[in-house]
């Protein structure tokens, strides 16, 4: 099937005509749930409106979600537990504000992002499991230690002003373990933004399907495609909304998988702990449950991911704001960044229920090509697929989270830079881009940076 509002938003640039601008956008993103705050908590708001109920779980999940994990035992039981292996003491020291993270810089150690493992079969890497864990608790040898650098590639636009290009690539020094395999893949993943969570999973899922185009059917160069992953709870397969790629169903499969991963925390969910077979002193380490995380805490963490509002668009109605989106929709970046979703009536808050939202994103895995490709597979994603990136409040960046560092590893230091960086599907769009004048690319940066 083929995605109708993609095509309406390609008429301009198939008829070759100068795109029309529209008369104001809405400034609305998340419907009900959106907030008009354009400061430094901008993603940290909950949705308007709550009934006390729903408010009181929201500041419930949002101090589990900024407080420290300890190693047990300890007195606090409900919160002891934290590695034996692990990226972070607490979900905030990744999604720092709710926010984006980045990579370090050089000579600095990784903070908000962390490295998947996997062979080339797609199974965790035998010895370290499926993700680097940089840090351990007492008596327990670390994974080891991430080191970047950059790689530089240079380019010109079309009127001849040159750019460059960087991307970081991540070497891992101090193995605890021994060698990895021979065949390891790695693929660096900044923590991605946890607002507007709940609105993506109210989406109804053949809304979803119904924008597939695996097979390119009408040419256009598009062919997005569902990921489709296990859900836990429901011990069934399911459409994937969340990560990178698309990996996990549900914000609550996504929250305890982050749990498990990032601070070695077992769940109902996730009740084996992250250490391999090769990893013995981590096996031996005292435990702080079986699982560690209540079933409640969960559900309060899932439900401020669910709860947090989007920031409301600014400068919804300047001349130049709307040149951009028109010249967006024109280059084809619509197709898939697609602006305009609706929640089904029966989501679980009222405020998430029949929605009109603007997340500029069709939830879809896309091949990106090879610049951007980790050669790493998960669940149905192939290793150069990853799912269209919400570009919600993506405006705010600098503003929250203090840099700009965009793209799954955090590579495109600007708008720009993140848009020369696609290919594959999106390399016809990038093109139009890279041949605009610098006005019209101007124009284009000023609508993103409005969203």
């Amino acid at each position: 099937m083929r995605r109708a509002l993609g095509l309406l938003l390609l008429v301009g640039a198939c008829s070759g005509e100068e795109p029309a601008a529209p008369a104001a956008a809405d400034p609305y993103s998340g419907g009900a749930a959106t907030v008009f705050d354009d400061g430094p908590d901008a993603y940290s708001r909950n949705a308007p409106g709550l009934e006390r109920d729903a408010e009181r779980t929201f500041f419930k999940g949002r101090a589990l979600f900024r407080d420290p994990w300890v190693t047990a035992p300890a007195s606090t039981e409900t919160r002891d537990g934290l590695g034996p292996l692990f990226n972070a003491r607490s979900c905030e020291q990744c999604h720092v504000r709710d926010g984006r993270g980045q990579p370090p810089a050089l000579g600095e150690p990784m903070e908000t992002m962390l490295l998947r493992l996997s062979v080339s079969s797609g199974e965790p890497e035998p010895t370290y499991g499926g993700q680097l864990q940089p840090y351990a608790v007492l008596g327990v040898p670390a994974e080891g230690t991430p080191v970047v650098a950059y790689e530089t590639t240079d380019g010109t636009y079309g009127d001849g002003t040159a750019y460059t290009l960087q991307k970081p690539t991540f070497t891992i020094d101090a193995l605890g373990y021994g060698p990895l395999a021979d065949d390891v893949l790695v693929s660096p993943r900044v923590a991605p933004v946890v607002y507007g969570l709940g609105l993506l999973e109210a989406v109804p899922a053949e809304d979803i399907y119904a924008l597939e185009d695996p097979d390119d059917a009408d040419g256009d160069g598009i062919s997005g495609r569902a990921n489709v992953a296990y859900d836990r709870e429901r011990d069934t397969m399911a459409l994937g909304r969340f990560g990178w790629k698309g990996g996990q169903p549900t914000i609550r499969q996504q929250s305890a998988a982050a749990f498990l991963g990032d601070i070695g925390i077992t769940s109902s969910l996730f009740a084996d702990g992250e250490c391999t077979a090769a990893q013995a002193p981590c096996s031996d380490a005292i435990s702080g449950g079986d699982p560690e995380l209540l079933d409640v805490i969960l559900d309060n963490v899932t439900d401020y991911g669910r709860l947090l509002a989007v920031p409301a668009r600014r400068d919804v109605d300047d001349p130049q704001v709307l040149r951009g989106e028109a010249l967006f929709t024109e280059a084809g970046c619509a197709a898939c960044h697609v602006a305009t979703l609706t929640t089904h009536e029966d989501a679980d808050f009222a405020v998430l229920a029949g929605q009109t939202i603007h997340p500029y994103s069709d939830l879809l895995l896309h091949d990106m090509g090879p610049g951007l490709a980790d050669d790493r597979p998960e669940a149905m994603a192939s290793g150069t697929e990853w799912r269209t990136p919400p570009l919600w409040g993506i405006g705010l960046l600098e503003t929250v989270n203090r840099h700009t560092k965009l793209l799954h590893d955090g590579r495109a230091a600007t708008f720009e830079e993140a848009i020369l960086w696609h290919g594959g599907e999106a390399e016809t769009s990038k093109e139009v881009f890279r041949n605009l004048g610098v006005d019209d690319r101007a124009a284009i940066v000023s609508f993103l940076g409005s969203l």
